[in-house]
């Protein structure tokens, strides 16, 4: 797939604009201006040079004119800007809002009688589960370790979501200053009362360190300590949307007693600080982007908007608000407006972490060429008429934008791909460049298509092309953002797309890598993926059977 074998891109040539003079035949006689009151009229006045413009000045401002007139043949001096300073400062930047992280280290864990954090170290209140089991009528357990890098060969059930400890000290989500604890991490895992996972089309539980991809945008960093909680729920529960949702709002009362703690701590325990700047850049392509999240249901879903990052209070469900799309800032997205609640193959799954650390939100943020217009997040339905009903909603909103191109984005495969492909063709199908990111590869193939899908990206990782269970090993990364960004240019500009070929082939990703790096002069760093890791028991007797 990757829509693409080869991209010419071309150096924009910048034509330097030059004054043309233009004769201009004698000005006749002026007639003498009758006196007339200065009360009621205008004065209209065109200039022929200065791109035709067109003054209006109401008469009541040269009243100050002996006896409220304009004397015959007098002339009104009118101070005209140079055309070029009225589009430099049409041109100008403009900041929106900005968003301050200040980080704190928690490099220690430990249990005791209250939650509180002293110096580096995080203690957890011992009695804690108690509290946030009573809390949730679907769960019936609950407990809590602590995962050191020592103990990443240690069994655990599947991964649902990776988050990371943030609350905010000023502002809403999405601005102001927010703080966010380093080297600790909440990891949400649950089954039902039978054991059963509580995922669909795949899940990662068994050895942690072999069914991890370290490192990407939402998973753990190698070396991180885990908060790990698993949450047991009634039988049956755990493909019915309450019992996910009752896992992670246990969960999540875990992390609000920590997020109440790292409210009060000092200034001097800052250990870094960095702002994220949201800027719009007039006069440069407008572009948006679309972010299509899960909404079929079960725990393919998300709470948006919390109180707090990546909270759950205050938040609302993209399945009850109908999936219809949400417009949201860059700077929402990475101060945790999404609390993911997906469950989808975990190669393919972007968790809360992912969207904190959202790669093509930081990178069209920080490119100065485009203009980023807005996010938009749109849910995935279950039924066909539903997908496209919120669709053309879609479709709709891009249409008052005015945009000059966009990117559609999606985590995981197969039925949400119905929409994803509507929605690609719901923005071509008004004039604007779009380009897709999706995983395919082999397992993901699209089975879906229309005119407007020429231009692609597949966020695939894995050797084989396939979802082998690796959390978020095929997840949109940095290199599939830059690669992304340079095609909708290259569209943008009118270059043309080469045509996909029928079966994946890893070669086209990586000529069209070396084709950037050679036109930037940058290297583009490529992620590892599973072979990196030690094989896991699913990699062993399904994925890569050992002979």
């Amino acid at each position: 797939l990757d829509g693409v074998a080869e991209v010419e891109v071309k150096k924009e040539k910048i034509v330097e604009e030059t004054a043309v003079e233009t004769k201009v035949a004698p000005v006749a006689p002026v007639a003498p201006v009758m006196p007339m009151g200065a009360q009621g009229g205008v004065v209209k006045i065109h200039i022929g040079e200065g791109r035709d413009i067109n003054l209006e000045i109401p008469l009541t401002v040269a009243g100050s004119f002996a006896g409220g007139t304009l004397p015959a043949g007098s002339v009104v001096p009118v101070e005209v800007p140079a055309s070029a300073e009225v589009a430099a400062q049409a041109q100008e930047e403009k900041v929106i809002r900005s968003l301050v992280r200040k980080h704190f280290l928690i490099n220690k864990v430990e249990f005791g009688p209250e939650t509180k954090i002293e110096g580096t170290t995080l203690t957890i209140r011992e009695d804690i589960c108690k509290d946030a089991i009573e809390t949730e009528e679907l769960v019936v357990d609950m407990k809590i370790e602590v995962i050191t890098p020592d103990k990443y060969d240690t069994y655990s059930e599947t991964l649902m979501d990776i988050q990371p400890i943030a609350t905010k000290e000023e502002g809403e989500v999405g601005e102001g200053i927010t703080r966010v604890v380093d080297g600790t991490i909440v990891v949400v895992t649950g089954t039902d009362e039978d054991g059963v996972q509580i995922g669909e089309f795949g899940s990662s539980e068994g050895i942690l360190d072999r069914n991890i991809m370290w490192g990407r945008p939402g998973s753990p960093e190698f070396g991180e300590t885990f908060i790990k909680t698993q949450v047991t729920v009634k039988r049956g529960t755990n493909m019915e949307r309450p019992g996910p949702m009752a896992a992670h709002r246990a969960t999540d009362v875990i992390t609000q007693e920590i997020r109440e703690a790292l409210k009060t701590l000092d200034e001097s325990l800052v250990v870094d600080t960095e702002e994220f700047v949201q800027t719009r850049h007039p006069g440069k392509k407008r572009v948006a982007l679309i972010k299509e999240i899960m909404g079929q249901g079960a725990m393919h879903d998300n709470f948006l908007l919390p109180v707090e990052p990546v909270g759950t209070l205050g938040a609302k469900a993209n399945v009850d608000l109908g999936n219809v799309p949400i417009v949201v800032s860059p700077l929402q997205v990475i101060d945790g407006c999404i609390h993911a609640l997906t469950c989808i193959g975990p190669a393919s799954k972007e968790t809360s972490r992912h969207y904190w650390r959202e790669p093509m939100v930081l990178e069209l943020m920080n490119d100065e060429e485009v203009d980023l217009v807005a996010v938009i997040l749109v849910g995935s339905p279950q039924v066909n008429s539903e997908k496209f009903y919120v669709s053309n909603i879609l479709g709709m909103t891009v249409e008052t934008m005015d945009l000059d191109g966009a990117i559609v984005g999606t985590e995981g495969f197969g039925n949400n791909h119905i929409d994803f492909a509507s929605h690609i063709e719901q923005v071509g199908k008004r004039g604007i460049p779009v380009v897709g990111m999706t995983y395919a590869a082999v397992q993901g193939q699209l089975v879906v298509g229309n005119e407007f899908m020429n231009a692609m990206v597949d966020n695939n990782k894995s050797m084989q092309g396939i979802e082998n269970e690796i959390l978020a090993n095929n997840t949109l990364c940095k290199e599939d953002a830059i690669r992304a960004i340079y095609m909708l240019k290259s569209e943008m500009m009118g270059e043309s797309i080469k045509k996909a070929e029928r079966s994946w082939n890893p070669n086209v990703k990586q000529n069209n890598i070396e084709m950037i790096e050679k036109e930037t002069g940058e290297k583009i760093e490529l992620c590892k993926n599973e072979q990196s890791l030690e094989k896991s028991k699913k990699r062993r007797e399904i994925y890569e059977i050992e002979e």
